[in-house]
């Protein structure tokens, strides 16, 4: 008697949650791809890769059509003080052909990667092109050199107001789920200032780009217009 009552709670517990499952299963994603998102993977195709000899146009298009990176930072946790720290974020240095090529984030204090920043506002951060499609359509291992991925070293800091409406839009119309991130966490926006760029599409190495190269890039065409960045680095945490 015990057996078949714990087998009929299960079936109507499965009952229950069936109709919620399917609609987490088919409804679109509040993310990259999905519903309202200002991406190339649904009625814009992502443009075709720069040539692979000019590394600083090929780093504004990586930095452009990516929607998330790994940051590292110098950690403050005891347990693992002073060593290599990674975390994922979102991000977005514009609307799609609008880009400015500072990589923009949406941070909270309560996230540790910003404690690490607070003590010590440098940071690296890297890009590949892996989380797009060009990779998977051409057989490129992420690791691979072919599959671009760059990395960028610089300093983290808050946007001022000036800047504040442009960030606002560049990571929002991206990243519509940040709208209803809860304001109890303080979020605020930042920037990684750029002071150090390598450009890995090839084999043989990195390849060296100043920061002076990668902001006079501009681009024309399907890809938009692409131009300097607004505000000059400043307002350190």
């Amino acid at each position: 008697m015990a057996g078949r009552a714990r087998g009929s709670a299960r079936a109507l517990l499965a009952a229950l949650l069936a109709p919620a499952l399917v609609a987490l299963l088919v409804a679109p994603a509040r993310g990259r791809g999905g519903r309202g998102h200002g991406d190339w993977d649904a009625a814009v195709a992502l443009p075709p890769l720069p040539p692979r000899e000019d590394a600083a146009r090929v780093a504004r298009f990586v930095t452009h059509v990516c929607d998330w990176g790994a940051l590292a930072t110098l950690s403050t946790d005891q347990a693992v003080r002073g060593w290599a720290f990674a975390d994922v974020l979102s991000l977005s240095d514009g609307p799609p052909g609008a880009g400015s090529g500072v990589p923009y984030f949406y941070l909270s204090p309560l996230q540790q990667s910003v404690g690490n920043l607070q003590e010590n506002p440098h940071a690296t951060l890297t890009m590949s092109l892996a989380q797009t499609n060009f990779c998977r359509k051409q057989g490129f291992d992420p690791q691979s050199p072919l599959c671009a991925h760059i990395i960028l070293s610089g300093t983290v800091t808050k946007v001022n107001e000036s800047e504040m409406d442009f960030a606002k839009q560049s990571l929002f119309v991206r990243h519509p789920e940040m709208k209803t991130w809860p304001s109890s966490h303080n979020w605020f926006f930042a920037k990684l200032n750029i002071t150090n760029i390598w450009v890995l599409d090839y084999f043989g190495g990195p390849k060296i780009v100043t920061p002076e190269e990668y902001y006079n890039v501009t681009f024309q065409g399907p890809f938009g217009k692409l131009g300097k960045p607004l505000i000059p680095p400043q307002n350190i945490f």
